[in-house]
């Protein structure tokens, strides 16, 4: 089976409600879809979003690096020649891992339907079903407070909630938060880089004392101060996750040998996919850290690759994959099943998606 065509189409879905971090607010979803068609006819579906305080990608540089620089080092190319193939991918350009990592989604798509099983099967196949949780999105506390009860009535029992604009002030939000949720409910806190490693040691021993009991902070510092991470992790009682921090297999090893942080959070946008994802879940089963896998403001297509890697490995204990949750209307037929905070695998072949919009249905 040999990689004949790369084409890509835009997708966009409005949000139940806009999303707010520290860092940005968006309405909707707007990304890029990527289709690789085989020799013998077969596709595999692939997408990426364009997130330029992440990633650095826009649409058109997501684009321009797909259609001009990775279909021609890829068509051609055998599917079944993973290692193959995966090199020629990270090798034909540099960074641009957003736009590898929908190309990357659409061959792993084919690969598993050529084994003729789901993808989490080819990739291991540890777990049937997942369980994610739900972003609370930063809001004046009263808002948030609502927001998390809805969560809550809807079926959600992780909360992940943004905070990292007001300093100080979020731990009266998170507690406020606690106190309408109840002790079951489990709380991730999500900084999105907004605060300095001193800053930071403040308001999470601040959180402790007053009973927010989460389950861990993520990525509280700016992506590039592994030093300050490293200074937070070994002063405060709660996990740190490191996500921004962690883009590649090397970044992942440079932080669990200094102990920057207790746990990786694991984006396909961020990785360039799921072949460079799958080491970085190596490095963490060698240095005996949990992983969580996450996602950007994606639509069901990339979060249900993701989900599939979730599935796939043991060392991925914790999942943020509200995407599909997140979004007002759902595009796409097959893949797998959204119910709330359960994602149940597919056990149709490779990623299961078999009808997206934007493309011609093939011959």
């Amino acid at each position: 089976m040999k990689i004949a065509k790369i084409e890509t189409a835009e997708v966009q879905i409005p949000l139940r409600t806009p999303f707010k971090t520290a860092l940005r607010t968006v309405d909707s979803v707007h990304d890029l879809l990527v289709r690789v068609t085989a020799d013998d006819g077969s596709v595999g579906y692939g997408e990426a979003p364009p997130t330029a305080v992440i990633t650095g990608d826009t649409l058109g540089s997501l684009k321009c690096a797909i259609e001009e620089f990775i279909a021609p080092a890829l068509v051609g190319r055998d599917v079944e020649d993973l290692d193959g193939t995966m090199t020629a991918l990270e090798r034909c350009m540099v960074k641009n891992t957003s736009a590898k990592a929908a190309v990357d989604m659409a061959v792993f798509d084919l690969f598993a339907q050529s084994c003729g099983k789901p993808l989490y099967q080819v990739l291991g196949g540890a777990k049937h079903q997942i369980e994610t949780d739900l972003t609370i999105s930063v809001n004046p506390t009263p808002e948030m407070v609502r927001d998390a009860q809805e969560a809550v009535a809807r079926g959600f029992r992780i909360l992940k909630i943004k905070v990292g604009k007001d300093g100080l002030s979020d731990i009266q939000r998170l507690k406020a938060i606690r106190q309408a949720v109840g002790p079951l409910i489990t709380i991730r806190v999500d900084a999105n880089q907004g605060w300095e490693a001193k800053q930071a040691v403040r308001i999470i021993t601040g959180m402790e004392d007053a009973g927010v009991d989460a389950e861990l902070i993520e990525q509280p510092v700016p992506a590039h101060d592994v030093d300050g991470l490293a200074y937070i992790t070994s002063r405060v009682s709660t996990p740190i996750l490191a996500d921004e921090a962690v883009f590649s297999p090397v970044d992942a090893i440079s932080i669990l040998q200094r102990h920057a942080a207790d746990y990786l959070n694991i984006k396909l946008m961020k990785t360039g996919g799921i072949w460079q994802a799958l080491k970085i879940c190596n490095a963490a089963e060698v240095y005996g850290a949990k992983c969580m896998v996450g996602c950007m403001l994606e639509s069901k297509l990339a979060v249900s690759a993701a989900a599939h890697l979730a599935a796939a490995r043991g060392v991925v204990t914790m999942v943020d994959l509200d995407g599909p949750s997140l979004c007002s209307t759902d595009p796409y037929t097959g893949g797998p099943l959204y119910n709330e905070g359960t994602i149940l695998m597919n056990e149709t072949p490779g990623i299961g998606i078999t009808g997206v919009p934007g493309f011609e249905v093939t011959q």
